[in-house]
């Protein structure tokens, strides 16, 4: 079983389980989803992540405790993914760096649809100079507003723009993208390359509980 870390406070079971159902889906293995308590925008500045990354520590260990052979933060800044894995007897996975690890596989420029004026520290660093164009959707600046009408056409316009100027793979740098099906729309409408964080850290955690 993979234990699947929110990081977004919701007392809604579908957005809770969103996650959890698409890699069960796609992979054919059991999950079980939890989220960090108090934090209803989820983590969108250094002041959110810091207030996140003891609560994950402590959900994390919650977990592996009843059972999880594998974790995943999903979040595409990885946040606590260091101080997890010390605590904890089974991998733990990050949604941006699983992502970041599979875009760069593809060796084509990559766009990142973020909602954070800079991309995640861990992303950056690990695509280098494959990462050429990064985008957040204008007045879109966290998770809870990506799952509005307006987020979801925002994010679609600016995918397009960064297409349009030569994006020949689009990453997400936002989990909320993954919550709203946006990677669905894109390779339909737009016909390129887009690496989903849910369906990434979900590959590495079925490898993971797979071995």
């Amino acid at each position: 079983m993979i234990g699947i870390i929110r990081v977004i406070t919701t007392a809604d079971a579908d957005i809770l389980s969103e996650h959890g159902k698409l890699i069960e889906r796609r992979y054919g293995v059991k999950t079980v989803s939890a989220c960090i308590p108090d934090q209803p925008y989820g983590i969108y500045d250094e002041a959110t992540e810091r207030q996140a990354v003891p609560k994950i520590v402590v959900l994390g260990q919650r977990l592996a405790m009843s059972g999880c052979r594998a974790l995943v933060i999903s979040c595409a800044d990885d946040p606590g993914i260091d101080a997890l894995r010390q605590q904890v007897p089974v991998p733990v996975i990050g949604a941006g760096s699983a992502t970041a690890l599979l875009a760069k596989g593809y060796g084509e420029p990559v766009g990142l649809l973020d909602i954070a004026a800079e991309p995640p520290r861990v992303m950056k660093q690990i695509l280098g100079e494959q990462l050429v164009w990064h985008a957040s959707p204008p007045g879109v600046t966290n998770s809870a507003e990506v799952m509005t009408p307006y987020g979801r056409k925002a994010a679609l316009k600016s995918a397009r723009e960064m297409v349009e100027n030569g994006a020949k793979t689009i990453a997400f740098a936002c989990t909320g993208y993954s919550t709203i099906g946006l990677a669905k729309v894109i390779r339909e409408e737009l016909g390129v390359t887009v690496i989903d964080p849910v369906e990434a850290e979900g590959l590495l955690a079925r490898y993971a509980i797979k071995n």
